[in-house]
């Protein structure tokens, strides 16, 4: 089943967890606290309102920094477009948003896919014609390991419910060191 296709099919608990694991994956370009998005995961354990954890998350990342590039941005638009309330419609707009941003960010800060934007640089389009069927066999490896990322999330939780959670967490935190390291070498590539 095609990334797409999983959205398309997901429960409550499994868009917020989707859209949650891109934003804890990519969150990190802004901030190294691990645990900022752990109460998040929280309340989708015990279905409890997310509301305040959520404002003080995103109070915690501060202000926009107008040189923080798009990857950061996007990052952050991830966590400031969550919904307050988690109703079925508001988190599948969200978990679809938090895909596409997601492998966008990745597709920046890939090695293999240069960011500067140049003759025939990916677009919009490509990142969602990654997601459809057979996509991640056109990706950069980046973006392909981000895409099996956010399909093993939504199907942990498709499987599992709640108890998917602790795995779909694991993930996360995986790609989250995943991101680090390409954007620690990034720098020390410039440097």
């Amino acid at each position: 089943m095609s990334l797409v296709e999983l959205i398309a099919q997901a429960d409550a608990r499994g868009l917020a967890a989707s859209g949650l694991a891109c934003s804890d994956r990519c969150v990190s370009l802004l901030v190294e606290d691990d645990e900022l998005l752990r109460p998040l995961w929280a309340h989708l354990v015990d279905d409890s309102d997310w509301s305040e954890s959520l404002l003080k998350a995103c109070a915690a990342l501060g202000p926009a920094d107008p040189g923080e590039g798009e990857a950061a941005g996007l990052a952050r638009e991830m966590l400031a477009s969550a919904p307050a309330e988690r109703t079925g419609e508001a988190l599948r707009a969200w978990a679809d948003a938090c895909s596409l941003a997601s492998l966008r960010v990745h597709r920046l800060l890939d090695p293999a896919d240069p960011a500067e934007p140049s003759e025939g640089a990916a677009t919009a389009e490509d990142d969602e014609a990654v997601r459809g069927e057979d996509g991640a066999d056109e990706a950069p490896p980046l973006v392909a390991a981000e895409l099996g990322r956010q399909v093993v999330v939504l199907q942990l939780l498709a499987e599992h419910g709640p108890q998917g959670l602790r795995r779909a967490l694991d993930v996360s935190g995986e790609g989250r060191r995943v991101l680090r390291a390409v954007v620690s070498r990034r720098a020390r590539g410039r440097g």
